[in-house]
């Protein structure tokens, strides 16, 4: 699940940075908030605490950038973007280091 759900907080990331449209920012930052909150809600339980860790935190600057005065701008902040692409880079990390449990969709 963990390769799927970095293609899908990519993606989003992605829209969101892309984006001008309110909407389709902030619409693409609630969907990477959802996956972010699964990740960190099953990865310590799984021995992958960093992860988990890492996930709750994004998860938490997401929900501050959509409650914040810039939540109307239709921008995702750079520190945003680049902490969301760090968190992409940290799955294929795990995913590296666990090649025996990654299988591959057919």
């Amino acid at each position: 699940m963990l390769k799927t759900r970095q293609i899908s907080i990519a993606e989003y990331t992605l829209v969101a940075w892309e984006s001008h449209e309110l909407e389709e920012v902030n619409g693409a930052l609630v969907s990477a908030r959802t996956l972010l909150h699964q990740i960190a809600g099953t990865a310590g339980s799984l021995g992958f605490e960093d992860l988990g860790n890492e996930a709750r935190s994004i998860e938490t600057e997401i929900d501050e950038h959509l409650n914040g005065p810039d939540a109307d701008l239709a921008i995702c902040p750079g520190p945003l973007f680049f902490h969301l692409d760090s968190f992409v880079q940290l799955c294929q990390t795990v995913l590296d280091a666990q090649p025996e449990t990654t299988v591959e969709p057919s």
